[in-house]
């Protein structure tokens, strides 16, 4: 984190962060269980792909109407789309893509650039 704090500190924005450590399953629960349901203009997830889609309706939770969930790796080098690939991260993704894709809550574009980025925009 302190080389984060660099860049926020050089960006003037350090007054603006709240850094939050620890596992983001427990975080993200503090925050939704706290007042922070609804106020995030933008979440970013990259993380455990098995647990992407637990961390997906953490994040939706928070966001307000009109904000994104950005999910990075939704392609994880394409091997999302090769039927033969089983692999447990693969084959969790490739269910969290076919979950985006039903949900009513959201807005999704797929952008396929490197290892793909959902940008999921929260409707209501």
């Amino acid at each position: 984190m302190a080389i984060a704090r660099q860049f926020w500190d050089k960006a003037g924005i350090s007054h603006k962060i709240e850094e939050k450590l620890g596992q983001a399953t427990d975080v993200l629960q503090e925050l939704v269980d706290g007042t922070q349901e609804g106020t995030f203009d933008l979440a970013f997830i990259d993380a455990d792909k098995r647990a992407t889609a637990g961390y997906y309706e953490q994040c939706l939770r928070l966001v307000r109407p009109g904000g994104v969930v950005l999910v990075d790796n939704v392609l994880f080098r394409g091997r999302v789309a090769d039927p033969n690939d089983t692999d447990k991260k693969v084959m969790a993704l490739r269910d969290f893509n076919a979950q985006l894709l039903a949900d009513e809550r959201i807005h999704l574009t797929i952008i396929p650039v490197g290892d793909g980025m959902a940008l999921c925009r929260r409707l209501k």
